[in-house]
């Protein structure tokens, strides 16, 4: 796990859109593993710029997103499936065909879960793996305690997750669905690359503990410290309670990679 810390969230975010950028610059038939939130659309707002602007061509990519609300359509505006379309799909040269989220209205859960992991598979696996953490340490929908060598399933959110997501459902978590499909952490853990990117001063704990703890199923993010290739991209905000600033630094000051992300 490697450790890159940015002055403040805008430059976390376009740090993380110029890894995903180069990614698909390297190898245009990119399998890229996406996620949502607040932080994921200020990421994609930039890549849309790059598409306008610079041509940044999506058309070979395969995207497959962490996760969807059980009950929720693609049509319905709160549904992942929507809010990919609104801030990326739709806005870049992506096929349809090429873009996977797991179908929340699926009447089968289980056996949807099952074909989306075999597509993943049928892929050649995820290049990279685009990450946000929960503010109880969850990636994906695996909340704590979640089974570290799950894969794509039917889950039950935790309460703390429905509070956090209160604010797209009219501020009330009653109306937050209660489960989800998500990708499983051992589907996470066989990407070649993992990208976790987390700003902000509510996130400072939980990234403490994800990034210096032990690995452990109360903390389902800890499981990225055993993955080969995982970069953590933090604000100062987020980072504010890491205890290993000095060793971290220094790698930031000596380490070409790190070094080279920055420019």
């Amino acid at each position: 796990m490697k450790i890159l810390i940015c002055p403040d969230a805008a430059s976390a975010r376009t740090v993380a859109a110029n890894i995903l950028k180069r990614q698909i610059l390297r190898k245009p038939s990119s399998v890229l593993g996406l996620a949502t939130g607040r932080t994921m659309e200020a990421i994609y707002k930039l890549l849309v710029a790059e598409h306008c602007e610079h041509g940044l061509d999506f058309s070979s990519v395969t995207t497959f997103n962490l996760d969807e609300y059980i009950g929720l359509d693609g049509a319905d505006e709160q549904s992942y499936r929507y809010y990919m379309q609104e801030h990326l799909f739709s806005k870049v040269n992506i096929s349809p065909e090429r873009t996977h989220v797991p179908n929340g209205a699926a009447d089968d859960v289980n056996l949807e879960s099952k074909n989306y992991e075999a597509a993943i598979a049928q892929a050649g696996g995820i290049d990279l793996q685009l990450l946000g953490l929960g503010q109880n340490g969850h990636i994906g929908f695996n909340e704590p305690l979640s089974s570290l060598n799950c894969r794509t399933r039917a889950v039950t959110l935790a309460q703390t997750t429905l509070e956090q997501n209160a604010e797209m459902f009219d501020g009330n978590p009653d109306n937050v669905p209660s489960r989800a499909i998500t990708m499983g952490t051992a589907t996470i853990l066989e990407s070649s690359m993992a990208l976790l990117v987390v700003t902000g001063q509510a996130k400072a704990h939980i990234a403490a503990q994800t990034i210096e703890g032990p690995v452990t199923a109360a903390v389902p993010g800890s499981v990225l410290q055993s993955h080969p290739s995982c970069l953590v991209v933090l604000d100062e905000e987020a980072a504010s309670a890491l205890m290993g600033r000095t060793a971290i630094d220094w790698q930031l000051k000596h380490d070409p990679e790190l070094i080279a992300l920055m420019d």
